[in-house]
């Protein structure tokens, strides 16, 4: 469910409605590890290391974990969603900027190949400790919303049932719908038998 234009969103949409009943994609450890890999956030061998030395339970600790930092930061973004940040909300931001502080990243020099070519570049890559570090990249995306995405064109789906939430880049600002082929859909097919019905009632 990767709709939102925005990885920190995408992370809020990580718990959803698609159809009727709540699909909750990171429900456990193993469900955390395929999330971070579709999102790309965790190199996958960095992930299958985790995993492998993750003590019984340790993995499904940090999915609770994880799943508390989502609430936490629905709670955030639905506060403010619609109107430009003002500063004040930094102070609600303190449990966020506690998580950034133990991040182990830094950066190096590899071998980069480019146009045939090798050469070098620079890489920022972060020590992975323990398995509480998969926060970071996730924490990491949560701040890009509150840095770079401004709050006016964050938005929740407009179909009656859904829960996700997007950041309208449309050059109008005219997304109403998470996506046109589900809940877009939906609406039209409501507002078209609506119409019938009218028809019928005249």
């Amino acid at each position: 469910m990767f709709i939102a234009d925005s990885l920190g969103l995408d992370f809020i949409n990580s718990i959803a409605t698609p159809v009727d009943t709540p699909v909750d994609w990171i429900a456990d450890g193993d469900g955390l590890l395929r999330w971070l890999a579709q999102a790309k956030l965790v190199p996958s061998d960095v992930l299958d290391e985790l995993k492998a030395r993750a003590k019984p339970g340790e993995l499904d600790d940090v999915a609770g974990q994880a799943r508390d930092l989502r609430e936490w930061f629905r709670g955030f973004v639905r506060k403010h969603m619609g109107k430009p940040l003002a500063p004040r909300a930094l102070k609600e931001l303190e449990p966020l900027n506690r998580l950034l502080e133990n991040d182990q990243a830094f950066s190096r020099i590899v071998l980069h190949r480019h146009d045939d070519h090798d050469g070098f570049a620079l890489e920022r890559t972060r020590r992975w400790r323990s398995a509480e570090a998969l926060l970071l990249p996730i924490s990491e995306a949560m701040a890009r919303v509150v840095c770079e995405e401004s709050f006016s064109d964050i938005k929740a789906c407009e179909g009656p049932a859904c829960t996700l939430m997007f950041a309208d880049h449309t050059r109008a600002r005219a997304r109403r719908w998470c996506s046109m082929a589900i809940c877009g859909n939906r609406a039209k097919q409501a507002a078209h038998r609506s119409r019938m019905k009218d028809k019928g009632g005249a």
